[in-house]
């Protein structure tokens, strides 16, 4: 039973002093208990006074996210092993993943505290960076996990294994290693493969490689994947979602296996995922 409901905002965005005071009324004329992020708090000054984000993590029940798509994946790298319902509107450009609609905010919102909603469950990945064996540095990603150097314009080898069984020396910009959901982000964009989100799966990308057999490829997702890069001078980083990096040291390997959760977003009834596709990529159009 949803009675806690959190607000996290992208950060000054304009359309908030606007939209944020009805969604509170509207909720605790519910009787439901609403906790505010700094971002919302900061843009209506009438609200109540902001919670951590930390404390909507851990509190809430059902997080509802204003903004777009890269305040979303913060919010589910946020929430951590939490399985709680995310429901993503969009104020900002694209909305990949914050789907809804400000029309659609409260038939939806309605649906769901009656919990009657529709929820699309979305595989997350967790990298880590191994040094000497041990893991010094880690985190979740919902889109994807990027191995490259600061210098995008120059090339580089890394030697990925799976499971224990090497796959290629790939000599490219960076790898790029997506979920189903990220497919549609990085990954797309350097002529990855689109995969639907509920299969369960990896999509290796190689980075304008070098070679035309280097080809992306798709993987279970209970697979174990290894990345060696061979460093010669340039900073290599692993980041994840675009927000989270971190340097490698010579001689560091990058881990990345399937989390232990999944994020669970709500979904509108009736709005397929090939519509999304064909709305915000303009899929299928000529």
């Amino acid at each position: 039973m949803i009675r806690t409901v959190g607000i996290l905002c992208k950060p000054r965005k304009e359309d908030l002093c606007s939209v944020l005071p009805p969604l509170v009324e509207w909720l605790r004329a519910r009787k439901l208990n609403v906790l505010l992020d700094a971002s919302a708090a900061e843009s209506c000054s009438s609200l109540d006074k902001a919670s951590a984000r930390e404390k909507l993590a851990s509190e809430a029940d059902l997080l509802v996210v204003m903004g777009g798509d890269g305040t979303l994946l913060a919010a589910a790298r946020l929430l951590g092993d939490r399985e709680i319902p995310i429901l993503g509107v969009n104020l900002g450009s694209l909305g990949f993943l914050t789907s809804v609609t400000l029309e659609e905010l409260y038939p939806l919102l309605a649906v769901t505290l009656a919990g009657k909603h529709e929820i699309s469950e979305r595989g997350v990945l967790r990298a880590q960076m191994l040094r000497n064996g041990a893991a010094v540095e880690g985190a979740r990603a919902l889109n994807d996990a990027v191995v490259n150097q600061a210098a995008l314009a120059r090339l580089m080898d890394f030697d990925v294994h799976i499971d224990g069984n090497h796959v290629a020396r790939y000599r490219a910009d960076g790898i790029i290693v997506a979920t189903p959901t990220g497919s549609t982000a990085y990954s797309l964009a350097a002529g990855g493969p689109i995969v639907m989100p509920d299969i369960h799966a990896f999509v290796i990308t190689p980075i304008c490689p070098h070679m035309l057999t280097n080809r992306p490829l798709v993987i279970p997702d209970s697979s174990r994947i290894e990345i060696a890069p061979e460093q010669q001078g340039e900073p290599v980083h692993l980041t994840l979602d675009g927000q989270v990096g971190f340097q490698l040291q010579p001689g560091d390997r990058v881990v990345i296996e399937r989390a232990k959760t999944r994020v669970q977003l709500v979904r509108a009834a009736g709005k397929s995922y090939f519509e999304v596709l064909r709305s915000k990529l303009g899929w299928g159009e000529r």
